[in-house]
């Protein structure tokens, strides 16, 4: 797989623990690259690439405004990975019901 390809990939970028955590920062609204810096032990630079991956799958938006870029989540390409998640939810409904099942039997 070419290195365009794994950075538009919505589950290669969602994949890395950091990427995800900064989706978590941007629910709670546009945000400054330095602001979503703040909580992790590492270089600006090494955000903005984590940015870059979300920005190329279309998980995260940016703009410009004076000197700053804004990041932004577009949450709707999150749509992908919950309708794959979503492929699962009956066998564990099904397993819940069952372990809920054996333990209204014993004892």
């Amino acid at each position: 797989m070419s290195r365009s390809t794994v950075s538009t990939d919505i589950f290669h970028a969602i994949a890395d623990p950091t990427r995800r955590a900064i989706l978590d920062h941007l629910q709670r609204g546009e945000q400054p690259v330095k602001h979503l810096a703040e909580p992790f032990a590492m270089s600006l630079p090494a955000i903005s690439q984590h940015l870059q991956v979300l920005c190329e799958a279309g998980l995260v938006t940016q703009q410009r405004r004076g000197r700053q870029r804004i990041y932004r989540l577009n949450p709707a390409s999150l749509k992908p990975v919950s309708d794959w998640v979503s492929q699962y939810e009956q066998f564990w409904t099904a397993k819940l019901d069952a372990l809920g099942e054996y333990l209204e039997e014993q004892p």
